[in-house]
């Protein structure tokens, strides 16, 4: 019966909009429901793990626990972001415990088992016996670190943990058509442009309330004064992602009236437009004409989530005054929809809460995400 009842759920949400539901409370509160959807929609496709630009220089590591794994994102001598499993293969030994800077050798803190940047074991010392840095019955070739599939977008890196998604190219085809202009180098703005807020939320709420726009007049006041709700439209592609659109982008000036340079060749179309969407399942992504933003969501816990924000631009060195009042009003946008999704989160608590219903005019974007992870769920099932 109370397999039923979920199944049943889940066609509910995956309904056409006008009488579908949102993804029962269990998705958002039970830990069993929640580690049968990470598998289905986290695991099985290409999820965000961080940015390239985490590790910016060769040889600089940082360990990364997703989803309970614990994984190494590191940047080889060939300048090419990588990521491991963070586990010596001898006794499954954590390697790296903190970020930091790798001079030579991967070396396991038990036993001494070095790893190359690449993933090879080059070094097992006393293996043998003492003195005996080789055995027969140990094959190096064969015991380098596992490595996580892994593709770069956008300075984005999705991971594969599964290794059994179809490859990111052809999963996004369209959204990297639909943002070609756009596919020329991304420059992250340092320090002062990355920030991280901590929110008592599940994952899923702070991407449904990045889709849509039907928030703005009452949650973002400042920027619903010049970009309105009415110029806002919906972008949705089934199965891939959702967001929404502007007319009107307004360009941040200083006191001279100086902007940040503008990426090389748009079309009109973004002298005035800027585009939000939602790349299933934890990327959020911002595009403009003179800079961008990466968010990757971090589920910590049920009700618990980690935004690792990230701003770039056209060009290397824009001005840092510019760059940190960018950066600040972004971060009061977001910090301004913490209260909603925290909001949503403790709403889960109540018992007879159906899923909620959707806007047919304005929720399409949030609509299809539900649907989605319903549907990767009942896939997984089948």
């Amino acid at each position: 019966m109370a397999d039923d009842f979920r199944l049943t759920g889940l066609e509910d949400v995956q309904a056409p909009i006008e009488r579908a539901h949102g993804l029962p409370n269990a998705h958002y509160t039970d830990p069993a429901t929640i580690a049968e959807e990470n598998q289905a929609v986290l695991a099985t496709g290409w999820a965000g793990l961080a940015v390239g630009s985490d590790v910016p220089e060769v040889g600089d590591a940082v360990p990364i626990s997703f989803l309970g794994q614990p994984l190494l994102l590191l940047r080889d001598d060939n300048d090419q972001v990588r990521v491991f499993q963070n586990i010596c293969r001898h006794r499954g030994m954590i390697l790296v415990s903190e970020p930091r800077k790798i001079e030579g050798a991967i070396r396991c803190p038990y036993h001494s088992w070095c790893y190359a940047k690449d993933g090879r074991l080059v070094a097992t010392p006393h293996v043998g016996g003492p003195g005996q840095n080789t055995h027969a019955g140990i094959d190096r070739a064969t015991l380098g670190l596992v490595e996580v599939r892994s593709h770069i977008w956008r300075d984005v890196v999705f991971v594969n943990l599964s290794g059994e998604a179809a490859p990111f190219e052809d999963v996004h085809a369209d959204l990297i058509a639909r943002w070609s202009e756009f596919d020329q180098p991304l420059h992250h703005g340092g320090a002062g442009s990355s920030f991280i807020l901590e929110v008592a939320t599940n994952w899923k709420l702070a991407v449904e309330n990045y889709c849509e726009s039907y928030h703005l007049p009452w949650i973002h006041p400042g920027l619903n004064s010049y970009s309105r709700l009415e110029d806002h439209y919906h972008i949705e592609a089934e199965g891939r992602y959702s967001g929404q659109g502007t007319y009107v982008y307004r360009q941040l000036k200083d006191e001279d009236g100086k902007s940040f340079p503008d990426f090389d060749d748009l079309s009109d179309t973004w002298d005035t437009a800027a585009e939000y969407i939602a790349v299933y399942p934890n990327v959020l992504l911002g595009v403009h004409r003179d800079h961008a933003f990466t968010i990757i969501l971090e589920p910590v816990a049920h009700n618990q989530t980690r935004e690792h924000v990230h701003l770039y631009y056209a060009q290397p060195d824009t001005d840092q005054g510019l760059r940190e009042r960018n950066a600040a009003l972004w971060k009061e946008v977001f910090e301004e929809d913490i209260f909603v999704v925290e909001g949503m989160q403790a709403g889960r608590a109540a018992p007879g809460f159906d899923g909620g219903r959707f806007s047919p005019a304005m929720d399409g974007p949030t609509h299809m995400f539900h649907a989605w992870v319903a549907g990767r769920i009942a896939a997984a099932r089948e």
